[in-house]
């Protein structure tokens, strides 16, 4: 076996082999720059604000569309439209990006948190009824990493105490929990179409339902509060709070253009993914991912899991052994990272409770209680968080060729706890 490339070995990746996302096609730029020709640069009828919607609508196969200038405004959208107001708890899991409680905040409402599930990065639905209270208004599922939540259980916990589910599907486009795209399950779902996701756009979003009056509600709260009908004279009346979330032409035309690809590009990730996890097994000290058989994730992320306990190393703590394996990793060129180091209600948004100022939305009159935040109580979360990091590059425009690589660099690394331990020393 080669020497580590962290003690001055040949690298198992060669500089420059990882490619970006998203891949970025001729066909790409002239969709975008046919906006230009159009002169049409934005508007909720738009040419490719409309045939966005119609697409994704028909993709999922629900009713309604609209498209928005980010997830999160997307997700706020289906907060709002699903009749969450103040003084409303909307119970979400300890482990996502902190803009899915934030959404339940925009609305003066109460994000109250679940553990997830072992060997899963989704909400426990186990964990829900505890938390259910007289001012529970809804559950928001999180597929997190492109892995569907446990859909059938949420709903019938839903559906016993009269609760609305609102998806957060900002990572999961065109994952499936028992053959049903995410998006089509719950009440009103969010998606992004930012940069980094499987569909991209650079930024923007799409809010989904099957409820007319959700879809009727969303295109007010999208546009100032007004209701606009195109074809005729704008009344400049706001019939409530509203907000400008609309997204402009460029961002639908690039979106369209990435959608052509997308299920091939998705089709690669599952590919690559698998691929992985299977070698993986065969690799002492790490693992992929876990997939229960009645979900078929997408692989925003892709998850790997330290085991110092396989390669001898169990007595080393967590952190020193993952950092040491990735700074193994790294040098081979294979990059490695986590956005979220903490669970969301250990952030200090929830410690410090001082939302919009004097404490609001927690000292709001119509909630009424108190409530604290405290990340401890998330042990599954917090182990999670300990124990896994998310490998870059398992995504097109990459190949195979890459997939290999990278295996052969796991195996190179991981055969060398001696190695390993000299990193945890700080010996290099």
């Amino acid at each position: 076996m080669q020497e580590l490339a962290v003690f001055g070995g040949p690298r198992a990746v060669p500089a420059g082999m990882v490619k970006t996302w998203p891949p970025l096609t001729q066909a790409d730029r002239d969709a975008v720059m046919a906006v230009f020709d159009s002169n049409i640069l934005h508007g909720t009828a738009a040419p490719n604000a409309v045939k966005l919607q119609e697409a994704w609508a028909n993709f999922l196969g629900v009713k309604y569309c609209l498209v928005t200038n980010s997830g999160t405004s997307a997700l706020h959208m289906a907060v709002a439209t699903a009749g969450i107001e103040p003084g409303d708890e909307v119970i979400l899991p300890a482990f996502t990006f902190w803009a899915s409680a934030a959404t339940v905040l925009h609305q003066n409402a109460i994000p109250v948190f679940v553990d997830i599930e072992p060997k899963i990065w989704c909400i426990d639905p186990k964990k829900i009824e505890a938390k259910i209270s007289k001012k529970t208004k809804g559950i928001m599922p999180v597929h997190i990493h492109g892995m569907p939540c446990a859909m059938d259980p949420i709903m019938k916990i839903a559906k016993k105490h009269g609760l609305v589910v609102i998806g957060d599907a900002c990572q999961a486009h065109g994952s499936k929990y028992k053959g049903k795209y995410t998006g089509s399950i719950e009440d009103t779902t969010g998606f992004s179409t930012n940069r980094s996701k499987n569909l991209s756009s650079g930024e923007g979003g799409l809010f989904v339902t099957n409820n007319e009056d959700a879809y009727n509600h969303g295109k007010k709260l999208r546009e100032f509060g007004e209701v606009v009908v195109h074809g005729k004279e704008r009344e400049y009346n706001a019939y409530g709070l509203g907000w400008m979330y609309r997204a402009h032409e460029f961002v639908n035309a690039l979106c369209l253009s990435q959608f052509k690809r997308f299920p091939k590009n998705n089709a690669k990730r599952q590919e690559f993914a698998q691929y992985l996890t299977s070698e993986l097994e065969q690799i002492p000290g790490v693992a992929g991912p876990y997939t229960p058989p009645e979900r078929e994730p997408v692989y925003f992320s892709y998850i790997v899991e330290f085991r110092p306990k396989e390669v001898g190393l169990g007595d080393v703590p967590m952190e020193k052994y993952k950092t040491a394996v990735q700074k193994a990793l790294a040098a081979e060129g294979i990059g490695m990272g986590q956005w979220q180091k903490m669970p969301v209600p250990a952030q200090s948004v929830f410690k410090d409770m001082k939302g919009y100022g004097k404490g609001c939305p927690w000292t709001c009159k119509f909630y009424g209680k108190k409530i604290k935040y405290d990340g401890a109580d998330y042990p599954v979360t917090n182990q999670f968080i300990a124990e896994h990091a998310y490998l870059t590059g398992v995504y097109p425009p990459n190949t195979m060729a890459l997939m290999k690589r990278y295996v052969k660099g796991f195996q190179k690394v991981m055969s060398r706890p001696k190695d390993i331990m000299k990193l945890v020393d700080g010996k290099k």
